[in-house]
């Protein structure tokens, strides 16, 4: 669950399924995975995209090792005291692996309890969604009812074309009855042709399919902007996805 929670953030399920089989079936507990090498780990991770989330689900099971008998905890602290574990995948992982009545707060959730609740037609992140959430919550079967509310956010209170002819909390719906206001301000998409995260992961891909390491011509061969490049390694270098041997050639951590 926990796996399954952080490798599904900013990348579709559809991508994240096979890995995800994939991993299960080479690292089934936590121990096993943190004895795994990085270099192993980065080449699994594949195209998934941020591979910092690789590393710090390896510092995350050490840590569950070390500290909590390499069993994934079940409270939401102490989930949320792990490497690179958030506020969602913490109570995602307490609520549906272990049945804890703790609210869950994903965009879905977070839109249909803006409309139904305060009027509006998008929410914003904040402690306030998480407090009026729990206060729906009922005193049992919690983890059903936050599925439900992820359902109703997926499937019927859309972001466009929502059904509210069809949605059964429409009478108790501010937004509805305010005449379904638009959202002030509108996301924009991000832009990933041509940003140092492309470049990076066109160098994550040369280490990962490499099978000894990589001299700085086949990397520079990667990219037209040779600043842009430079510092996309770099930065690669400092975060721990990529080392320099004393050749100067370039390698997965190892």
């Amino acid at each position: 669950m926990l796996l399954s929670e952080v490798m599904s953030h900013q990348t579709q399920v559809e991508r994240v399924a096979p890995i995800w089989q994939e991993w299960m079936q080479r690292w089934p507990t936590p121990a096993a995975f943190a004895q795994a090498g990085t270099d192993e780990i980065l080449r699994a991770w594949g195209s998934l995209g941020y591979p910092r989330r690789a590393l710090r689900l390896k510092e995350c099971a050490q840590v569950i090792v070390d500290e909590h008998g390499g069993e994934v905890p079940e409270d939401v602290d102490k989930l949320l005291a792990l490497p690179g574990i958030g506020d969602y995948t913490a109570r995602a992982v307490a609520c549906f692996a272990y049945g804890k009545n703790v609210p869950v707060v994903d965009t879905n959730v977070r839109r249909v309890v803006a409309r139904v609740e305060r009027g509006e037609a998008l929410g914003a992140p904040g402690k306030k969604e998480i407090e009026q959430v729990a206060a729906l919550l009922p005193e049992q079967n919690g983890p059903e009812f936050s599925v439900g509310l992820m359902e109703l956010g997926a499937l019927v209170c859309t972001a466009r074309a929502p059904k509210c002819e069809e949605c059964p909390v429409r009478a108790e719906c501010a937004w509805l009855a305010a005449g379904k206001p638009e959202a002030e301000v509108k996301k924009r998409s991000q832009r990933f042709v041509g940003t140092d995260r492309q470049v990076r992961g066109k160098i994550m891909r040369l280490l990962r399919e490499s099978d000894s390491p990589v001299e700085q011509k086949l990397i520079d061969d990667l990219w037209h902007d040779p600043a842009q490049l430079s510092r996309a390694l770099f930065s690669l270098l400092e975060d721990g996805l990529a080392e320099q041997d004393e050749k100067g050639y370039f390698h997965l951590p190892r």
